[in-house]
């Protein structure tokens, strides 16, 4: 295992909130669907001052306010979060609106069209919910706060198939709410995120305060200049984990990784090759020569080096979450693979929110 290097990146993935330096001088930031809070540590390394977070899970909420320790937060669906009359005047002021709806119905790795329309519980203490409708009810949150920004994320799996027709529907309803939308499809490994996570990323600017930043894309569209092209060094595996992994020789994916070959790059390749079984195509392989692929919420990804299962520290890394980051005493290992696989990299969401003020807000008076 090589020394970690933070070096010739604009971000470090390792570092700390306890030493971490939040300047809080960019702007106000408020976090909808804020899981543990990716996000919010990547607005507050890029120097906004997080106001606080609206989540309906109460484990990641209880994860949010031990380790932000946020000025407002509010445990309830976005349903009812948005028709709140009782809102702080600081949320109508904000810099930048926050938010990841949940995503999985447009997920490729899903049921995609089969599930589009239908209630879900997302995990356990969740309401049900229509999740493909969830992106709308926070766009009628931005119309209702009026941010200067709006910042989206969710899957690539937007962009492709019959889930375009909901992107046509993203854009109307923030021309609807007063706003310019343009989206990206981003690569965090391109931005100093030891992990390949494609997502994309929808950005609003206010259209009253647009004027200054609008450019002629083509005959027909008209949208605020932004630069969003990346293209910082690979971080490999290898730089960054670990010496040793965690042991499961006892478990029937543990033993399976003793017939390993430099190829695999998951389970279901072994199983097939040595057994003939079609299963295990979720657990992920992890190579040291290899950029880290994205780390999901679900199957326990492994290590080519040794075989083992990924340390906290591997996930927290490679997600570039602190390295002191509190699960608040839920089980380590599966704790640190559900909120980093369901949270955006911090360092990806510094990266865009610099773009967002270099780009607009340090330009408005």
């Amino acid at each position: 295992m090589s020394k970690i290097k933070n070096d010739n990146h604009k971000f470090p993935y390792k570092w700390e909130l306890k030493t971490a330096n939040f300047t809080k001088d960019k702007g106000k930031v408020f976090s909808c669907f804020a899981c543990g809070g990716g996000s919010t540590m990547g607005y507050k390394l890029a120097g906004f001052d997080v106001l606080g977070c609206n989540e309906i899970d109460p484990k990641m909420m209880e994860a949010y306010v031990k380790n932000h320790k946020p000025k407002y937060s509010y445990l309830e669906p976005i349903q009812q979060f948005k028709l709140r009359a009782d809102l702080p005047k600081e949320l109508y002021n904000l810099d930048i609106l926050d938010g990841s709806p949940p995503c999985s119905s447009f997920s490729m790795a899903g049921n995609r069209e089969k599930d589009w329309g239908k209630g879900k519980v997302f995990r356990e203490g969740q309401a049900m919910q229509v999740l493909d409708t969830l992106f709308f009810d926070f766009i009628d949150l931005g119309k209702k706060l009026q941010p200067k920004v709006i910042i989206a994320e969710n899957v690539k799996g937007l962009l492709l198939g019959n889930a375009k027709s909901y992107v046509i529907r993203i854009y109307k309803a923030f021309d609807d709410a007063g706003y310019y939308c343009q989206h990206f499809l981003l690569d965090a490994s391109k931005m100093g995120v030891p992990q390949k996570r494609e997502r994309v990323f929808f950005i609003a600017l206010r259209k009253d305060i647009a004027t200054p930043f609008l450019k002629q894309v083509d005959m027909f569209t008209i949208s605020p200049k932004i630069d969003m092209f990346f293209n910082e060094n690979p971080i490999i595996f290898g730089d960054y984990r670990d010496q040793y992994g965690i042991d499961d020789d006892y478990t029937d994916r543990g033993k399976l990784m003793q017939f390993r070959i430099d190829s695999d790059k998951c389970c279901a390749d072994i199983n097939m090759r040595v057994y003939g079984k079609n299963s295990g195509f979720n657990a992920m392989i992890r190579h040291d020569n290899e950029v880290c692929g994205t780390i999901t919420s679900g199957e326990t990804d492994r290590r080519y080096c040794d075989g083992k299962i990924l340390t906290e520290n591997d996930l927290k890394l490679t997600g570039t979450f602190p390295v002191d980051y509190d699960f608040c005493n839920e089980q380590s290992k599966s704790a640190a693979k559900y909120f980093i696989g369901m949270s955006v990299p911090p360092v990806m969401v510094a990266q865009i929110a610099t773009r967002v003020y270099e780009n607009w807000l340090s330009k408005l008076t």
